[in-house]
């Protein structure tokens, strides 16, 4: 009991700043579609009242943010409760009021941004803004928007590049076909604005007024990290060793962290280990031939990353994150899109399903716990994705509390992060290391079993590919990187083998292992699409569809793959309502 009030104490009152832009008349951001032009920017309270507002306004996006790149992939389906929006974004046959494919909401909140970017300037050149405060500010407002033309950009490819505050919205739509620009153009629109025009790239610091620590829990992980945006668009636009320059900056945020833990753990992916709490999948100690001894519960293993305390362990994987939270609005969107309990609209491809039954832990079992055991069960002979409900249904499966509808939005995490990261090293010739990051880890891949390790376990290459996992007791030495194992050892599974290709065959398995292990969470459209964009292969994502379909017996599997194999019908069309 003590525990369950500490945590609605803890993010309660961390929602609660995000959430006041639904309720306090404090925040004088108007949530509809026209600027407020009453709004002043008067000081630094001003300010961070207004980036409060745009990411309270920013968490309605989150339905559709996972409906988009979820449903229109391989991994979820819709149940016989679907609505027919929801079957249309699943066949690739939208209609004009789909309200899921309008662009509206996007571009709602790009306004707002656009407003917010102007007057940190106006603020800065009055002087009522410091240098430091309007750096941080300007820079995460323009990366948030940068994150959303990104996302537009992914789905519907042409779009309206807006960047002034305009009186309506509405607007927009009505710009000409040649004032869009094509995904490639917007890229590199967004690469330049990011790379050259925003002055401070890190997370918030410390002192930062919109920083608060609560029980040792810190909202900087409410906001946009810059550099994992960055290393998404290199990676997107082809510069495979700066998207991994990027993205290894975020992976060695703790390097020579006094506290040890930090230092080795924070986003470094470690296994299971005897007699510690950790997010691996991992059975109790020897009893691993035991299927009934799987570590599973809130407070420890795989699934208690999705619903754990927001905890030290807890910040060795989250990037992003945003906390829903029952007393304010907006509401969260996942229970009732999941639930059983709630609408059920959406469950587990039986594709999704076979992806993870493929798989072998390393104790023999011959299914990966992440797919049944985790990421979904069945509940009333109904598979339910279940990452978004731990903390919502109980052991019994039903709701502890039918009021207590609290949750989160998972936007970036480590694992995320290994995987993008060994993406692009993959293509950046370094493939030994994006197998490692993917299966074993650096240590157990650039070890030969010498007693002193002075001259091992280390990749000896220039950043971002230095690597030290050393970990010796003659002489004594224990490098950054020395509790790494890997994404697919921290799952327990056997290695992913290479066969043919090594580029393509790592590749595969790579997005592969982020279907495994970031299912359900807003990642798997743009997986495919970035995949079959740069291979120039229509096939690669028309055939993951059609399966999807097929397997669940969708009689228009074979005409859906037809259309998907003209490019120009991955994206959804630009219908504003």
């Amino acid at each position: 009991m003590i525990k369950n009030t500490r945590r609605k104490y803890i993010i309660g009152v961390l929602t609660a700043a995000l959430c006041l832009s639904s309720c306090s008349d404090s925040i004088n951001i108007d949530p509809q579609d026209k600027l407020n032009n009453k709004q002043v920017y008067n000081n630094i309270y001003d300010a961070d009242a207004a980036i409060v507002g745009i990411y309270g306004k920013f968490m309605q996006l989150a339905e559709k943010h996972v409906l988009l790149n979820e449903l229109r992939a391989d991994l979820a389906s819709p149940t016989e409760n679907a609505t027919r929006f929801i079957k249309e974004l699943s066949e690739h046959s939208v209609s004009d009021d789909n309200p899921y494919a309008n662009p509206r909401e996007f571009y709602e909140l790009i306004n707002l941004c656009n407003d917010a970017l102007k007057n940190f300037e106006i603020m800065k050149n009055e002087k009522t803004m410091s240098s430091g405060e309007y750096n941080e500010r300007y820079s995460d407002i323009g990366c948030l928007r940068s994150w959303l033309y990104l996302q537009l950009g992914i789905h519907y490819g042409n779009v309206p590049y807006v960047t002034e505050p305009i009186e309506n919205v509405d607007d927009i739509k009505d710009l000409k076909e040649d004032a869009k620009l094509s995904f490639n153009d917007l890229l590199s629109d967004l690469i330049e604005f990011v790379e050259e025009e925003l002055p401070y790239t890190d997370p918030y610091s410390n002192s930062s007024s919109l920083v608060i620590d609560v029980d040792g829990y810190n909202t900087a992980k409410f906001f946009i990290n810059k550099k994992c945006l960055l290393g998404d668009l290199y990676l997107w636009q082809g510069n495979y060793l700066k998207a991994a320059s990027n993205y290894k900056e975020v992976m060695s945020t703790a390097d020579g962290a006094a506290d040890i833990n930090d230092r080795y753990d924070i986003y470094r992916i470690r296994a299971n280990f005897p007699n510690q709490v950790t997010l691996a999948v991992g059975y109790l100690r020897y009893r691993e031939q035991d299927i009934n001894s799987l570590i599973n519960s809130n407070d420890d293993g795989w699934r208690s990353m999705f619903s754990r305390e927001r905890d030290e362990l807890w910040n060795t994987e989250w990037i992003w994150s945003l906390p829903f939270d029952a007393s304010f609005a907006p509401r969260n969107p996942f229970i009732d899109i999941f639930s059983p309990s709630g609408s059920y609209l959406i469950k587990p491809s039986q594709a999704a399903i076979d992806y993870w039954d493929d798989q072998k832990q390393l104790n023999g079992f011959s299914y990966d716990a992440r797919g049944k055991k985790f990421t979904y069960n069945m509940i009333n002979d109904q598979p339910v994705i279940m990452k978004y409900l731990y903390n919502y249904l109980g052991e019994n499966q039903l709701p502890i509390d039918m009021f207590e509808t609290g949750g989160n939005w998972f936007l970036y995490r480590a694992a995320k992060l290994h995987l993008r990261f060994a993406e692009a090293a993959n293509r950046d010739g370094q493939q030994r290391i994006a197998d490692a990051l993917l299966n074993v880890g650096i240590q157990s891949e650039y070890t030969t079993g010498a007693v002193d390790v002075t001259n091992e376990e280390k990749t000896d290459l220039p950043f971002p590919y230095d690597f030290d996992a050393r970990q010796g007791d003659f002489p004594y030495y224990r490098g950054d990187w020395h509790r790494n194992d890997g994404i697919r050892r921290r799952a327990y599974v056997e290695r992913a083998p290479i066969i043919g290709d090594p580029l393509i065959s790592l590749e595969d398995n790579i997005i592969m292992e982020s279907a495994l292990e970031l299912a359900y969470e807003g990642n798997r459209w743009e997986d495919l699409l970035r995949i079959a964009l740069r291979r120039n292969d229509p096939t690669f994502l028309a055939d993951k569809i059609y399966n999807k379909l097929s397997k669940d017996g969708n009689p228009n599997a074979g005409s859906v793959r037809t259309k998907l194999m003209n490019p120009d019908n991955w994206y959804l069309p630009f219908n504003w309502k």
